[in-house]
């Protein structure tokens, strides 16, 4: 099993970015997926998650209207488009499957900062 982020770079305040995750070794299109972010002496918080088959979303109250989550399953990837970042969004970015106990990225850096 492989999830492999990409997209994360430095931005300054009020700009955009998109994060994709590309999938392999399992059935993408039957998993939940997800987005985290952690900060250094924090936990994992769960940003963003998209169900298999409804495509129903959910977000974290601090980025609800500013970031959108989607998923191809055709390409077995998900993506998240952030708008209007801040610097309170500066953290690693993790592609999640199946929850906390299911299966993680290595993670991409996300530094908005000017």
């Amino acid at each position: 099993v492989q999830l492999v982020e990409s997209g994360g770079d430095l931005v300054q305040p009020g700009g955009s970015l998109t994060l994709s995750c590309t999938v392999s070794g399992f059935t993408f299109s039957s998993a939940d997926m997800n987005w985290f972010r952690q900060v250094p002496g924090k936990g994992r918080e769960l940003v963003a998650g998209i169900r298999a088959f409804s495509g129903r979303t959910n977000y974290a109250a601090s980025v609800r209207g500013r970031f959108t989550i989607s998923r191809d399953d055709e390409k077995s990837m998900i993506f998240l488009q952030m708008n209007g970042l801040e610097p309170e969004d500066t953290a690693i970015y993790f592609c999640n499957a199946l929850g906390q106990y299911g299966y993680w990225g290595q993670g991409t850096q996300v530094t908005v900062s000017s």
